[in-house]
């Protein structure tokens, strides 16, 4: 038996807020939540002063496992994880090979089922992810997948998206979709402006994705599929799903820490580590995606976590590859730019770190109750810390490093264990 004392519980779920103590039993359960409980414990951990929420939940991640373990492995990606709260993960399916069959998917979910937080695993739309033929979906839906995502390729094809849209909706499960046109990007990586304009480099258009997610969700007005658009960055994205979701169309959006903070001027301060597919965009395009979050058309921040090897990273602007490390600086990150300016109370970001992806999932996760599993996360809301070289993940691939957040992680509690402590 454990006791977590005193601190301020905040469950989105329930819009609880109070000073209470959480009792977890033997199995790894919450068996009471009430003011002042006293007995004997095996443990009794002091939260007073900080906050306790439901361990966050992220429906974006990359292990890189398998075919790309030297970059992150799902021991590292895990201990990442649970070093910045996170109880629950989705990986993506763009691994080596593809998450396009039943044998691939299971030979990572059986290493998968002993790490210390649950990971779970996507599979493919398509085959290879070339966007042309559709995996057995049912198939790998029985095998433990538990959603569909060709993330970091585009499905161009109308017909094979519609059919995809339909099964995922007959399945019930999550179809998440990378919203990047390759016809209308001069390149990748960095937003098309005057920053890559300075830099030489052709750049990446927001129409690149708008003009996308607008087919998308129109596609997907009659189908009613669960459609996840994946780490938005345009203020017309986000114009759009808010349209979207008033005429009663099924989406759900995803944005990122790395979004919610910066600018494509960071690509000036630290080049390749600010590469990111879809890039940072303005000033004007973080608000509108700030707004986004507060105002619940955006429903959830996943980190696109997202590892490269420091060789690889070291490279120029244009010959890096894209994506950045945003496990550990998550809480940080958003507390820093969209909670202490005031633009969201911590209680929505909550809600978009542990309910809402949750449920998007069926996850028995994202809440504090009773019955339900101690997958919790500790942390002080209001330390400062500068974010350092010295991370769990494999990986040291993110421009923040050497910046001040607010927001810091002391535990993690995942099935009553403590999985993490500062």
């Amino acid at each position: 038996m454990k006791l977590i004392k005193g601190g301020r519980v905040m469950d989105p779920a329930s819009n609880m807020d109070q000073i209470v103590d959480i009792e977890v039993d033997d199995k790894g359960n919450i068996s009471r939540i009430q003011e002042n409980i006293t007995g004997d414990f095996e443990e009794v951990i002091d939260a007073k002063g900080m906050v306790v929420a439901p361990g966050f939940v992220d429906v974006h991640v990359h292990f890189r496992d398998p075919g790309q373990t030297y970059k992150e492995d799902v021991v590292t990606g895990s201990a990442a994880a649970a070093k910045g709260g996170f109880t629950s993960v989705v990986c993506m399916g763009n691994t080596v090979p593809a998450m396009d069959n039943v044998d691939t998917l299971t030979e990572v979910l059986s290493r998968i089922k002993e790490l210390p937080i649950h990971v779970y695993q996507a599979a493919n739309v398509s085959y290879s992810m070339k966007g042309k033929e559709l995996t057995d979906m049912k198939a790998l839906l029985e095998a433990g997948a538990v959603g569909f995502t060709d993330d970091g390729f585009p499905i161009a094809d109308e017909k094979v998206l519609v059919e995809a849209l339909k099964i995922c909706k007959e399945l019930d499960v999550p179809i998440s979709l990378h919203e990047e046109d390759p016809q209308l990007l001069d390149s990748q990586g960095m937003h098309k402006g005057e920053v890559s304009k300075a830099l030489g480099l052709g750049g990446a258009s927001d129409e690149a994705e708008y003009v996308l997610v607008a087919r998308d969700l129109l596609l997907n007005r009659k189908i009613g599929a669960k459609l996840d658009i994946q780490h938005i960055s345009s203020k017309v994205t986000v114009d759009l799903i808010r349209w979207a979701k008033a005429q009663g169309i099924c989406v759900y959006g995803e944005v990122t820490p790395q979004h919610l903070s910066a600018t494509d001027q960071l690509v000036l301060e630290q080049g390749a580590l600010a590469r990111v597919n879809p890039p940072l965009r303005t000033e004007e395009d973080r608000m509108a995606l700030i707004q986004g979050l507060a105002d619940g058309t955006l429903d959830m921040i996943a980190t696109d976590h997202a590892p490269h090897s420091r060789e690889e990273k070291a490279r120029p602007v244009a010959k890096a590859p894209s994506g950045m490390i945003g496990l550990e600086t998550a809480l940080g990150l958003v507390i820093k730019n969209v909670v202490k300016p005031g633009y969201a109370p911590l209680m929505t970001v909550l809600k978009a770190l542990t309910v809402n992806p949750a449920n998007l999932y069926k996850l028995n996760a994202g809440k504090i109750e009773v019955g339900a599993p101690a997958d919790l996360v500790i942390f002080d809301e209001n330390e400062e810390w500068v974010v350092e070289d010295n991370f769990a993940s494999k990986s040291n691939n993110s421009p923040f490093i050497g910046q001040t957040v607010c927001g810091k992680v002391k535990k993690t509690i995942c099935e009553g264990k403590v999985v993490y402590s500062e």
